[in-house]
């Protein structure tokens, strides 16, 4: 293997003048700059990040944490974190706890499972002395195991922390419950059904507090009796779907495109369609549900008004 001497021997430089090169500190010409680059490019060298870090106490990595890489958002959550360390010059690790590829739900309240599969991410992180931590979580809750001597800068993604030295950067459930129910609404809408995720999810209950918002700005009542609770699957969405229609909703906001996903399904079953006889309303831009927002309005002819409209606040509102 290539070393950064034989680089430097070979470019009649010094082994510091390469390594600035490396670091992208300007104090060489461009020339050199250039004759370098090629050399390390035609000769394969590969920098020791580890070695480097231990030297700089700065390895200009970034350590990412996920529950459950294949979870919900997770995916394209840990693209955009990566595609944003590669633009600013920094490399990334992922770490996947498979949480629930391994115990499905049954981890929640397990804190000795769960941490037996965190404490060695997190100790291997440590070991590569990563400048900082991003924790991906799976779904959002507050979660306690973050403490004071982490011993590196760390951030919070789709969940809250309860520790003030640990920032959480969480999506705007409330806003987009807010601004669906509003355009739904403004379509003429007055007996509308929601298909939620599980009651006590914090995804749900504010979903659900942005829609009771804007109902109750339109003096519009709210039915707790048109508000159903299912798994954020396609299946509950199935299974939801017929007691909103038997109660004669006219439209239907799903907390999540899988669940809009299982209405479309309901609906074609019977023999009605979503845009023409039922609006239905999804949430996030999961591939896998509707893949929009299909309104009608409640006139009395029952034609519809809107087809397949973008996603509402599609970039802000998404997750589970």
């Amino acid at each position: 293997m290539v070393t950064l001497k034989e680089i430097a021997q070979e470019c009649n430089v010094s082994a510091t003048t390469v390594s600035n090169i490396l670091n992208g500190k300007p104090k060489v010409s461009e020339e050199t700059r250039l004759k370098v680059l090629d050399v390390v490019k035609r000769r394969g060298y590969q920098p020791n990040y580890i070695a480097q870090g231990l030297r700089n106490q700065k390895t200009r990595t970034i350590g990412i944490i996920a529950e459950d890489i294949a979870q919900f958002s997770t995916p394209g959550m840990i693209e955009s974190i990566m595609a944003f360390c590669e633009e600013k010059g920094y490399r990334t690790i992922v770490q996947n706890l498979r949480l629930y590829a391994r115990w499905q739900e049954s981890w929640f309240n397990n804190e000795e499972a769960y941490r037996s599969v965190l404490e060695p991410a997190l100790q291997e992180l440590r070991s590569i002395k990563v400048d900082g931590l991003i924790y991906v979580a799976g779904h959002a809750r507050i979660i306690h195991f973050f403490k004071e001597d982490l011993s590196m800068p760390a951030v919070m993604a789709y969940a809250y922390t309860d520790s003030p030295a640990v920032p959480a950067v969480v999506i705007e459930d409330e806003q987009g419950g807010y601004d669906i129910m509003k355009y739904v609404l403004s379509m003429g809408h007055r007996r509308i059904g929601i298909i939620g995720g599980r009651a006590d999810n914090i995804h749900t209950k504010k979903r659900l507090l942005g829609a009771q918002k804007a109902m109750f700005e339109a003096q519009v009542l709210y039915n707790p009796d048109w508000v159903r609770y299912g798994a954020w699957d396609r299946d509950s969405g199935y299974e939801m779907a017929k007691p909103l229609i038997d109660a004669g909703v006219t439209a239907i906001f799903c907390m999540a495109d899988r669940m809009a996903g299982g209405v479309y399904d309901y609906l074609e079953e019977c023999g009605l369609k979503a845009g023409v006889d039922v609006s239905v309303a999804g949430f996030d831009n999961q591939e896998s549900g509707c893949g929009g927002i299909f309104p009608s309005r409640a006139d009395d002819d029952g034609a519809a008004a809107v087809r397949n409209r973008a996603q509402i606040r599609g970039n802000s509102a998404e997750g589970n």
